[in-house]
């Protein structure tokens, strides 16, 4: 997917340039900063940001990465957090902006940020993530690459809004069922199944009598790629929009499209779901297309049941819910 969150140790990620929230002076700080120094060769590295010299906030420069693995190391200043009225959320986001710009400069197919300023530099993580998330989202739009936004552990990664809150409750109000109440579930409903398969049998001995099984096949309902490419005509849209609003990259999109026999993943369904803006009831027709449900039993999709039905349909804000109950994100 373009955009992926990760929870990693920066250093440890395979990605064209490696983004360092870096000491303006030419010297190593504290954090992500030493971090990065440590894995890649202090000695050498030290070397190559002494050639860059001073540097100011929401300014940005390369080095090799050495011993990382990586190509390059995108140095980039970030603001220290004063209380955010002195141009804080402006300079971090002014950071993500020109870092993508120079990964885009120097050939990238990929990048990897940390939560950039919200270490040692104080920045209110929460505020961080909203701000990268929006830099970062705004350059895919008109872009390609893998950006990974690299998070160390669950207490780097907050979010601070009524969507979390509202869905922490929607989670708790819900029936999710313990494993042993599942399989009793689905064993009565199984049950049901097979009585409702019994009287249909002998039914269809006398059906098929008079309709011939080739007429019942062509009287088949759409496919998931004919329907989901009549919804998107019907809204007007270009490829380009759905499958950046889906997280998805254009060589998935293109095989969707060429191949009338797609089965997607729920992930990418789903992805595909929100970027079309579908209600709960549109999204199950559509699921259901490529023989997938929505399941009370299972947090991923009571997650996604609250997003749909409350009309959430920014993929990434999403992606940060999912992420922070540890479940996997959309697009593909």
């Amino acid at each position: 997917m373009p955009l992926e969150i990760i929870r990693n140790d920066i250093t440890k990620v395979h990605a064209d340039a490696i983004v360092n929230t870096a000491n303006p002076m030419v010297k190593i700080g504290s954090g992500v900063d030493e971090a990065i120094y440590n894995a890649a060769g202090k000695d050498e590295l030290l070397k190559e940001r002494k050639k860059i010299g001073v540097m100011h906030p929401g300014e940005v420069a390369e080095t090799p990465a050495f011993n990382l693995p990586a190509k390059y190391i995108i140095h980039a200043i970030g603001p220290i957090w004063e209380g955010g009225t002195n141009g804080e959320v402006e300079i971090v986001a002014k950071c993500y902006k020109k870092s993508l710009e120079k990964a885009k400069e120097l050939g990238c197919e990929s990048i990897a940020f940390p939560l950039l300023a919200s270490g040692t530099y104080g920045f209110p993580k929460d505020v961080a993530l909203k701000t990268a998330i929006s830099e970062i989202s705004g350059f895919l739009f008109h872009n390609e690459m893998n950006v990974y936004l690299v998070v160390y552990d669950k207490e780097s990664f907050e979010i601070s809004s009524k969507a979390f809150d509202d869905v922490t409750e929607y989670i708790a109000e819900s029936e999710v069922l313990e494993p042993m109440q599942f399989l009793q579930v689905m064993y009565a409903r199984r049950e049901e199944e097979e009585y409702a398969l019994d009287s249909l049998d002998e039914i269809a001995g006398s059906a098929f009598l008079d309709e011939d099984i080739d007429d019942i096949i062509r009287q088949k309902e759409e496919t998931f790629q004919e329907y989901l490419f009549r919804l998107i005509d019907k809204k007007g849209l270009e490829d380009t929009v759905v499958y950046k609003k889906a997280n998805i990259d254009r060589k998935h999109f293109s095989k969707i499209r060429s191949n009338p026999n797609y089965n997607p993943s729920k992930r990418t369904a789903l992805a595909l779901a929100i970027a079309l803006e579908l209600n709960l009831d549109e999204t199950k027709d559509l699921l259901l297309r490529a023989g997938i449900a929505l399941s009370r039993s299972n947090i991923f999709d009571i997650i996604m049941e609250y997003c749909i039905d409350h009309q959430i349909t920014d993929i990434y804000e999403i992606n940060c819910i999912l992420f922070k109950y540890d479940q996997p994100m959309l697009g593909a």
